[in-house]
């Protein structure tokens, strides 16, 4: 998998060459689909005066609010283990509706405000429990290891308050955080290569990684992790357990099936009583999904929903909203880096089948 990988990027650092354009941190303004060339993609980028990424949205007091990561250009090569996306902070936009006006609310967490993390706030994610809104984050301490802190507010645009250690048994990247009908609230989280999740193979950190779970085809697949989280929202309530995806005759998909397994970017949500588990395939550019019975799996791989965006990565939250659900994602139609991404939203369908109708971004 890791020659897999340095294919991929060599691809992607040869498209950046091909279609960059010239750009510092804010992106010019560009509200046009179809670029020169003939491109076009199927949305515009909501926000333009700013680079994000991995887009978490959710309803809150009526509104869509959105969690991205934040990407700015820190001159850093690109590389296996992600160090361009050397991302130190979080802004919050909301929206009254999908379609309106995005407003930005700010700069609400630095990682100067967190005393454990040393730097690449990737991914966060957001939840709501009786009065507090939590702020999911991802971030290296000093040991260079991810773990995964928490932030609380009293309102869902912050600014958020950090919690002095991370969650105790926390570890890799893309915290989201599912609450079901019943109130139980879980988080899944987990992302190979840069996010470090093949190193906790046997429950301890290994520095060197575990290569044979990323290289022998034949093995069972790396799983996402899940874990129930606490009444008061702040740590695991119950060990850490795999998500294990299934294929129809029952098996647990391989690692060598690229188009399928698991990589990185999770998000569960909840659809006529069946549970959607949705995914990144990684160096294949897929969003996949497995449906189940039970938030903690198994689940069975039902197909992909999206083809590859424009860039390397493909992350994305799923929401409802006035009746209808919707898609958020990231490419980089403004950039044309990898590392400095815009985030889209698009009309999501459940098929009468159950299963998601494909986009073509």
């Amino acid at each position: 998998m890791k020659k897999r990988a340095k294919i991929f990027l060599g691809f992607s650092v040869g498209l950046v060459f091909i279609c960059s354009i010239s750009c510092d941190e804010k992106p010019k303004e560009n509200k046009n689909t179809e670029k020169s060339g003939g491109k076009k993609y199927l949305t515009s980028p909501l926000i333009e005066d700013l680079f994000t990424a991995d887009p978490s949205a959710h309803v809150f007091e009526n509104k869509i609010y959105i969690y991205p990561s934040h990407d700015i250009d820190a001159e850093i090569p690109e590389n296996d283990n992600g160090d361009h996306f050397a991302m130190k902070d979080y802004h919050v936009y909301s929206m009254d509706s999908i379609g309106g006006k995005v407003t930005d609310h700010g700069m609400v967490l630095d990682v100067s405000d967190v005393p454990w993390a040393k730097r690449q706030m990737w991914a966060p994610d957001a939840a709501y429990k009786d009065g507090t809104y939590f702020l999911y984050f991802p971030a290296k301490d000093a040991n260079d290891i991810f773990r995964i802190g928490v932030a609380t507010s009293d309102t869902p645009y912050g600014p958020f308050k950090p919690q002095k250690e991370p969650i105790l048994g926390s570890f890799s990247i893309d915290p989201a955080v599912f609450t079901d009908t019943d109130g139980s609230t879980y988080m899944y989280f987990g992302g190979i290569w840069g996010g470090q999740l093949q190193r906790w193979t046997n429950g301890i950190y290994d520095s060197e990684g575990s290569m044979t779970d990323l290289e022998v085809d034949s093995l069972p697949a790396l799983s996402c992790k899940v874990a129930k989280l606490s009444s008061n929202m702040l740590k695991f309530d119950e060990p850490v357990r795999d998500v294990i995806i299934l294929d129809s005759l029952g098996q647990e998909l391989r690692t060598g099936d690229y188009d399928r397994r698991f990589f990185e970017g999770s998000w569960m949500h909840k659809y006529h009583g069946k549970y959607y588990f949705s995914y990144s395939t990684g160096d294949t550019h897929y969003l996949a999904y497995a449906i189940g019975e039970s938030p903690l799996g198994p689940l069975t791989y039902a197909g992909h929903f999206m083809t590859p965006v424009q860039g390397w990565t493909t992350h994305h939250s799923i929401i409802e909203s006035n009746g209808k659900w919707y898609l958020f994602y990231h490419d980089t139609e403004l950039s044309g880096k990898t590392w400095l991404r815009n985030i889209k939203v698009t009309e999501l369908e459940h098929l009468p089948d159950g299963t998601l109708k494909m986009i073509y971004p």
